[in-house]
């Protein structure tokens, strides 16, 4: 599963850039953000039907 990770401004919350990533980086990507005080906004990235 992929999700979409986006960082959010620190002032108004608004999303100020995004990646997608495999489910084995999520957890990565949080604790980096946890140790700098980072917000994230996290869901399911969106897939094509094939």
């Amino acid at each position: 599963m992929r999700f979409e990770i986006m960082r959010l401004d620190e002032v108004d919350g608004t999303p100020v850039d995004s990646t997608v990533v495999d489910a084995a980086s999520v957890n990565r990507i949080v604790q980096q953000a946890a140790s700098i005080g980072q917000r994230l906004w996290i869901r399911p990235a969106e897939t094509t039907a094939s």
